[in-house]
């Protein structure tokens, strides 16, 4: 059988390519090559596109043997993850370009180059996990065995079909045991620290990332209060995500935080921690994994954010792309462009783009 691995550089997809390679899969390792230097205004010494990380890759694969593949997929970079980006923030919304690089490139694009290569599945240094259920004759998508470093929330807009052709051989392994593999194998990524930021922004400064792109400044505008009372000026408001609290350059007796964003009126609303806290939320984009239609309120776990921890609610699928999601308790800080994910437990049962809060 005969497998496409994509590869980082990094230490997790390198040991993904190792386990495959040793259990007899015809394995050709690849990089997306997703932009260069002038898009993100700055040398790629530091980012998943950098010459040393590529170079990373190839000489894994030639340690274990097998042959290596760069793939050029700037433009569609550009159009399906860097433009949904920016816009995103413009809108007032904070993106989360990891699932769409995850849905449009790795695995839409990189499928296309499966299917070129007459391969039968991609795989991927994940932690995630896949069943198949014999009940619903449905592919699942489960959390990693590692709840430190379980990837399933930024994975579930996969499809059935991609979920069949899909591998992730870390799923069952911990992180310390994935480095411990690498160092056996004299990898030379072995030691090499995990990527925190988004590949695009390594320095974390996303509005001056946004400024470049759009070659313009962003106009200063009001910071208000919930009554309509003027603060102060605010820097442009895609500078700002809610709950944000630093950087906002406003004396007050009490701690404030971004509640609202308004680009219609380029107003950033600004209140206690407390006018933070919602029940209820409204997602488009939805894609269920478990079944093809939630019939009835379903109570459920959901994340709203990568790290945190699931929150018991009922979710209620408004209609063919619109979930409703309510949880017991409110939670703080819910943001409109990013994901919430569903789960039964370890399994994930799909997830949705945060359009509204009520």
């Amino acid at each position: 059988m005969k497998v496409l691995i994509a590869m980082s550089g990094g230490v997790d997809s390198s040991v993904a390519a190792l386990l495959m390679k040793e259990k007899g899969f015809e394995c050709i390792g690849c990089t997306m090559r997703l932009y260069e230097n002038d898009m993100i205004g700055k040398d790629l010494l530091d980012t998943c596109c950098s010459l040393e990380n590529t170079e990373d890759a190839r000489k894994v694969c030639e340690r274990i043997g097998i042959p290596y593949e760069i793939y050029h997929f700037e433009n569609d970079f550009i159009q399906k993850v860097i433009e949904p980006f920016v816009s995103c923030y413009e809108r007032g919304a904070t993106p989360n370009p990891c699932i769409e690089c995850n849905r449009s490139l790795k695995f839409e694009r990189l499928f296309e180059e499966m299917e070129k290569n007459g391969c039968d599945h991609i795989v991927t240094g994940h932690y995630a996990r896949i069943d198949y259920s014999d009940d619903s004759k449905r592919f699942i998508l489960k959390k990693a065995l590692d709840p430190n470093k379980d990837q399933s929330y930024v994975l579930y807009s996969l499809t059935q079909y991609q979920l069949k052709h899909i591998l992730f051989p870390l799923g069952g392994l911990s992180k310390d045991e994935t480095r411990a593999i690498a160092s056996r194998n004299g990898f030379v990524n072995a030691s090499k620290h995990d990527s925190q930021d988004i590949c695009f922004i390594p320095d974390g400064k996303y509005s001056d990332f946004l400024e470049r792109y759009r070659k313009m400044k962003y106009p200063e505008g009001d910071f208000i209060d919930k009554n309509g009372n003027v603060l102060g000026r605010h820097r442009g408001y895609v500078c700002y995500t809610i709950g944000q609290r630093k950087g906002l350059g406003i004396s007050a007796e009490n701690p404030l935080y971004v509640t609202d964003i308004d680009p219609q009126n380029n107003i950033v609303t600004l209140g206690s921690n407390e006018d933070l806290f919602r029940t209820t939320l409204i997602a488009d984009k939805i894609n269920l994994i478990t079944t093809d239609r939630i019939d009835s309120p379903l109570r459920v776990s959901a994340k709203i954010r990568y790290r945190q921890a699931e929150q018991p609610a009922v979710a209620e699928q408004l209609d063919e792309d619109h979930l409703r999601v309510i949880f017991e308790t409110p939670q703080r800080a819910i943001t409109k462009g990013q994901a919430v994910v569903l789960y039964d437990g370890d399994t994930v049962i799909g997830g949705g783009t945060i359009c509204e809060i009520p």
